[in-house]
């Protein structure tokens, strides 16, 4: 599992850039949106491979069968 993280660069004209990282898909921005709307305008934005990730989900199903003699 990795950590997930948000990361806030103020610069000394008011900008604010905003980093995300381990968070797969568009679901970091349902977690920056309340943030960003107390920011103020978004002026731009730039999308990481994270963001066009898929999250791999597994499923195993095991069977296991016993059979033993009647001696």
């Amino acid at each position: 599992m990795t950590m997930e993280t948000l990361e806030f660069i103020i610069y000394p004209d008011g900008r604010v850039k905003e980093k995300v990282t381990g968070i797969v898909g568009a679901s970091c921005q349902e977690v920056t949106a309340a943030i960003e709307a107390q920011l103020g305008r978004v002026v731009s934005e730039e999308k990481t491979s994270e963001y066009f990730a898929q999250k791999v989900q597994t499923s195993a199903t095991v069977s296991n069968e016993a059979n033993f003699s009647s001696w």
